[in-house]
């Protein structure tokens, strides 16, 4: 049986695409074979492949780390919209650090932290941001950051899981059964980090920085009031492409 089939036959829908990538990944017969068989028993392509394609980058990711969604580039373009040379940047709920790493690659020179409270996840950011000179702390949110930032965060970004408890039973099999809870659970409604990561982020940011939070359509409202209760001023942006979702809160110069 040829490796297309026996993919198309474990439900692979992109069957073909799998296979070249497979191949061109497995440095061995056996390796071939010991990647082609976790793919057939429902493991994350990428978790097989160890490597991620985001945002024009090729990330480590492994077992047990959230693997990036092509949607979440959507996050990195607004966040580099309002990121100067020279700034402060801190990627919160950072997972394989993917989101930094993007951002780094696209303004050189910026100042990096990045934080998630999955020592799996620091380790694998910690692979992915070195290049980039970065600092990856473990933690909870802001808890894990040096008390010197504060005030001085120019952008901060958020991509905190927003899935609703009760949903989680209903996600593909790769999420559900592979993907760490923690960066799937949202809490009762999806929110309850969207609203700890709000409520704190003026204490980070400097008098004019920015906070960005990526939330799905119908939670887009929701997302946006706790950072409006939380004194910023929020817009709400959405591309139709990628099927993606972004909050964005600016500080208020008056606080």
């Amino acid at each position: 049986m040829s490796l297309v089939t026996r993919l198309r036959s474990a439900g692979c829908v992109f069957a073909e695409e799998e296979a070249e990538l497979l191949l061109s990944t497995a440095r061995t017969a056996s390796e071939l074979e010991t990647m082609a068989a976790g793919r057939v028993a429902g493991l994350p392509l990428e978790h097989v492949l160890g490597w991620a394609a985001f945002a024009g980058l090729r990330l480590a990711v492994g077992p047990g780390v959230f693997v990036p969604r092509r949607r979440t580039e959507f996050l990195v373009r607004q966040a580099a919209a309002r990121t100067a040379p020279g700034a402060v940047v801190v990627d919160l709920c950072c997972g394989s650090g993917a989101v930094g790493a993007a951002l780094a690659a696209r303004r050189p020179g910026i100042t990096l932290h990045a934080a998630d409270l999955d020592p799996a996840a620091t380790s694998c950011a910690r692979r992915n941001l070195a290049p980039y000179d970065a600092y990856v702390h473990e933690g909870d949110l802001y808890a894990a950051l040096p008390p010197g930032l504060r005030g001085t965060v120019d952008v901060l970004v958020a991509n905190a899981p927003y899935v609703p408890t009760s949903e989680i039973p209903f996600l593909p099999p790769e999420a559900r059964d592979h993907e760490p809870h923690l960066s799937l659970d949202g809490g009762p409604d999806g929110l309850t980090l969207h609203r700890r990561v709000a409520e704190s982020a003026q204490e980070w940011l400097t008098p004019t920085g920015h906070l960005l939070i990526e939330t799905s359509t119908h939670q887009s409202a929701a997302t946006a009031a706790a950072m409006k209760a939380a004194g910023l001023r929020t817009r709400v942006t959405t591309c139709e492409e990628l099927d993606a979702t972004v909050v964005i809160g600016q500080a208020t110069p008056e606080r």
